[in-house]
């Protein structure tokens, strides 16, 4: 009786082993495909802004440390393969040696360290969300300005890399910390918490 409801008991396991995984392929591939499609998109305006920095840590804050890296892993792998993934439809090995490259390593970055700040609770305050989500975004930016300075010199970098995008920074970072409830019933993580708090 106790051998058969050990054997149970195992099945049991790795049924739900093989479930978890499956779902979290599921999530990551979602978020890499959701990031690929961000790329295209733009807020029009005096300063055009895309939506990549945003789904980045909006994704690693909903998903964790592990799948948010692994989405944009996933997400860079489809760019290197040569599909049309990355900003103005481009792709290839040669984007990520190009001035904008910086900015595809600090997607992955920023992906382990707001999901690693998300994991410790950063993101249950509205408050604190924005902080970790600015700090995401500071580490694509800073990143991106010293690989970019390599191609362009530090002056022309720093102007476009902070002082350009400084308010789309800002903003996407309120608007992340919005709407990350939303993701995290996306991601499964509603029954996890009570939820954000205003303060």
């Amino acid at each position: 009786m106790r051998a058969s409801a050990t054997i149970l008991d195992r099945v049991s396991i790795g049924t739900k082993d093989a479930d978890t995984l499956l779902r979290d392929t599921l999530l990551v591939v979602g978020a890499s495909v959701l990031l690929a499609l961000s790329a295209h998109v733009q807020i029009p305006g005096p300063l055009p802004l895309t939506m990549q920095t945003f789904v980045v840590v909006l994704v690693a804050a909903a998903l964790g440390s592990k799948r948010g890296a692994a989405a944009v892993l996933a997400y860079l792998a489809q760019g290197a393969a040569g599909l049309p993934v990355f900003a103005h439809g481009t792709a290839g090995p040669a984007y990520f040696v190009g001035p904008t490259g910086g900015y595809l390593i600090g997607f992955l970055v920023a992906a382990f360290v707001v999901g690693r700040m998300a994991e410790r609770g950063w993101d249950r305050r509205f408050s604190t969300a924005i902080v970790t989500f600015l700090l995401g975004h500071l580490l694509i930016l800073s990143i991106g300005f010293v690989w970019r300075s390599g191609f362009v010199g530090p002056a022309v970098a720093a102007a476009d890399g902070f002082i350009k995008t400084m308010p789309g920074m800002l903003i996407k970072s309120v608007l992340a910390a919005m709407v990350l409830p939303i993701a995290w019933r996306w991601a499964g993580k509603s029954d996890e918490s009570d939820g954000m708090t205003a303060e």
